[in-house]
């Protein structure tokens, strides 16, 4: 007997009964049940898995919130169904799991609501070729530490903290490309940047930063 007729499997990968006879010297499953069976369990698995390393990059102060959508390829905030969303309407909204294992659109995104207390600087454009630019730098260094991550574009940077502002703001002189805002807005969430807190800091002048810019 050669070796690779010894190793011929005998059972079912997933029910462990008996293979047919005339089932193939590679054959894994019994029938198509099992198979299809096998096939939800990998991506169930696997979406489980993205889950898992999604929420490992998202602070905890996000994730217990139900305040996320999804989003289209032209940035539109969608329900979990693939329903257009509304940033005043909680009902399109739904808790973290649900919107980070729905499959509809491109990915996340969290909705900033006042009551909420949570104010985010958009730096746009502020990265080229792997690196934060003078002017997006000099930003960054003034506030303090807090969860940073990089936009959808990779060009752009997302500065999360703890505060609020009357009204929505956007800067634009000259390369510096700033947008501040922490109510009735959704920011698509996009990977952390390594080495920033996992937590979002307190930023009490939210006011004040933006009569800075």
């Amino acid at each position: 007997m050669t070796s690779t007729a010894s190793a011929r499997r005998t059972r079912c990968e997933q029910c462990a009964g008996p293979l047919p006879l005339m089932a193939r010297a590679d054959a894994l499953y019994c029938g198509a049940t099992c198979r299809k069976r096998a096939s939800r369990a990998r991506i169930a698995a696997e979406q489980e898995r993205v889950q898992g390393e999604q929420a490992a990059r998202v602070p905890a102060e996000l994730r217990s919130r139900p305040r996320w959508v999804r989003y289209s390829a032209k940035k539109v905030p969608l329900r979990i169904d693939g329903r257009f969303a509304s940033v005043q309407d909680p009902s399109s909204w739904s808790d973290f799991a649900a919107a980070s294992k729905a499959t509809t659109g491109e990915g996340v995104g969290f909705v900033l609501t006042a009551s909420d207390g949570i104010v985010v600087v958009d730096l746009d454009h502020a990265v080229e070729d792997g690196r934060v630019l003078p002017w997006a730098q000099a930003i960054v260094d003034e506030l303090p530490p807090t969860y940073m991550e990089r936009g959808r574009s990779g060009t752009g940077l997302h500065l999360w903290f703890r505060g609020a502002v009357p009204a929505g703001r956007r800067v634009r002189r000259g390369e510096v490309a700033v947008e501040v805002y922490s109510d009735r807005r959704y920011m698509i969430v996009g990977d952390r940047v390594p080495g920033t807190p996992l937590s979002l800091a307190e930023l009490p002048d939210a006011a004040g930063l933006i009569a800075s810019l």
